[in-house]
């Protein structure tokens, strides 16, 4: 890993949002309409913060039927150990527990109306 990918890596993480997805992707991959539901923001957005998180190295993603399912995949030492430490600084986090809690109940098939 090279000082440019440290930084890319880096920026993709240091953001609210984007720590959010990795604390559910480290639960089980979830699509974008999942996220959007958790997050409450636009899935335009959630695909944004996605996008970053590839180009840094944490997730990547595959095609499950209809949807795009993503999940974490680290491909540099950066990104590995974060997802190692993420766990555990974010325990006992209230949003992160929240999140956690909410993306139970979020399911593809019912926020797309395809049960």
């Amino acid at each position: 890993m090279n000082i440019r990918e440290l930084e890319t890596a880096v920026k993709a993480a240091a953001d609210f949002n984007r720590l959010r997805i990795l604390n559910m992707l480290a639960v089980r991959g979830m699509c974008v309409c999942e996220l959007a539901e958790v997050l409450q923001i636009a899935q335009p957005s959630v695909s944004r913060h996605l996008k970053k998180l590839n180009r840094g190295g944490f997730i990547d993603s595959r095609h499950d039927g209809r949807w795009t399912e993503y999940y974490l995949s680290p491909s540099n030492r950066f990104a590995e150990q974060l997802l190692e430490d993420l766990a555990e600084l974010l325990r006992d986090d209230d949003t992160a527990a929240s999140d956690r809690a909410r993306m139970k109940s979020a399911r593809r098939e019912s926020i797309c109306g395809i049960e």
